[in-house]
């Protein structure tokens, strides 16, 4: 069976509290759990702030409701609907350049309480999301998979927290390849611009969407070929393991991530190198595709036999002239989000819904006939014309 899996969702509140700073307290739990079945259309959710102190409390409680249940195999099906994993985003100074985020799934409640108990003893506050783990990489690996886990790179190329985005210029100079399940591309990166590294073709790449609000859910999406849902059926799939696989990676346009190529904080102005000619003193934040350039093996991809393909999409939200509307008229006639992005209707179809002008565009949009103003320095890019 194919499933659509986004494995990277955070939480803003839970128990009236604060977890994941920059996120939306409308990002609650429950909230995340009902939009990604009701709208997405999702089959799996990670649910990356599952071992914060509150968030792990109203895991408990949904648990003890009947809304969640354990999976033979691992993991927690809510409402007979959703496969949840637990995860965990843990901070760890890699270098002077800088830190990085990991992702620590775990396969059932017990197990993420027991890896929280650990990381009591190294972190200050477990009630807060992606905090500053006294630990290094190696060490975190091992207390994931002692755990029966997985461990994942979080958004590895970004400027802000990714492994290789501004930590280190090789994996293998921080860590053993073979102690990663997995590597996620994040906004901004693609499989074309990640295979010019050599070390890639030994990781297998997830596209996650980093939500930190509810519509930002399945932003980027995965599917995958599993025999039923559950952690153990992940874990197969993310090694290729007795037919399981990833069978494609879903993402935005690089173009429209928000740290594609490197702009200026001040005017916004895309700078090749150095200070920005407005003279701001606020710098300039290096984008994903001039660090790749920077620190890339090959001068165009070279993709192992056995990795998934990577297609483009472009939310729905994006697309000029869908509103919330026009959005829910889709909804009701295609079903969830991902399976409109990964099947998507025809033009005709679709002028049944929303007319000829508006499908047009979003035609377009679905098909890659897009004119991009590039994103960058935090700032998405913009859909000039579809």
């Amino acid at each position: 069976m194919e499933v659509f899996a986004d494995f990277h969702v955070h939480t803003g509140a839970a128990k009236g509290r604060p977890v994941k700073m920059a996120a939306s307290h409308q990002l609650t739990v429950a909230a995340a759990l009902d939009w990604a079945v009701r709208v997405k259309g999702l089959d799996v959710l990670g649910l990356v702030d599952a071992v914060c102190d509150p968030v792990l409390e109203e895991l408990r409680a949904l648990w003890q409701a009947g809304d969640l249940a354990p999976v033979s195999g691992g993991g927690l099906m809510y409402r007979d609907a959703l496969l949840v994993v637990l995860g965990a985003e843990v901070e760890i100074r890699i270098s002077t350049e800088g830190a990085a985020h990991f992702g620590c799934w775990l396969p059932s409640l017990e197990a993420a309480a027991d890896f929280q108990r650990w990381l009591k003893t190294v972190q200050r506050n477990t009630a807060l999301s992606s905090q500053v783990a006294r630990t290094d990489p190696v060490r975190l690996a091992d207390e994931v998979h002692q755990r029966s886990g997985i461990l994942v790179v979080h958004h590895a190329f970004t400027p802000f927290k990714g492994l290789l985005g501004c930590a280190t210029a090789r994996i293998a100079d921080v860590m053993p390849l073979d102690a990663i399940d997995a590597l996620e591309l994040g906004l901004s990166a693609d499989a074309d611009m990640a295979d010019r590294l050599i070390e890639m073709s030994q990781l297998t790449f997830l596209s996650n969407s980093d939500a930190h609000s509810l519509p930002s859910i399945a932003r980027e999406f995965n599917v995958l070929a599993v025999e039923q849902r559950s952690f153990a059926e992940i874990r197969q799939a993310l090694h290729g393991r007795a037919g399981r696989r990833i069978v494609a990676n879903l993402g935005l346009y690089p173009p429209v991530g928000k740290y594609y190529r490197s702009r200026c904080r001040a005017c916004g102005a895309v700078v090749a190198s150095g200070r920005c000619p407005c003279g701001s003193p606020r710098g300039v934040v290096q984008g994903v595709w001039d660090r790749i350039q920077a620190i890339a093996d090959f001068d165009v991809p070279v993709h192992p036999s056995w990795r998934a393909p990577y297609r483009y999409i472009l939310p729905m939200h994006h697309v000029p002239g869908v509103g919330p509307s026009t959005y829910a008229k889709l909804l009701d006639a295609f079903g969830g989000e991902v399976r409109l992005l990964y099947h998507p209707p025809s033009e005709i179809q679709l002028a049944e819904v929303v007319g000829e002008k508006l499908a047009a565009r979003i035609a377009a949009a679905l098909d890659g006939r897009l004119t991009i103003s590039p994103g960058g320095a935090g700032r998405y890019g913009r859909v000039l014309e579809a």
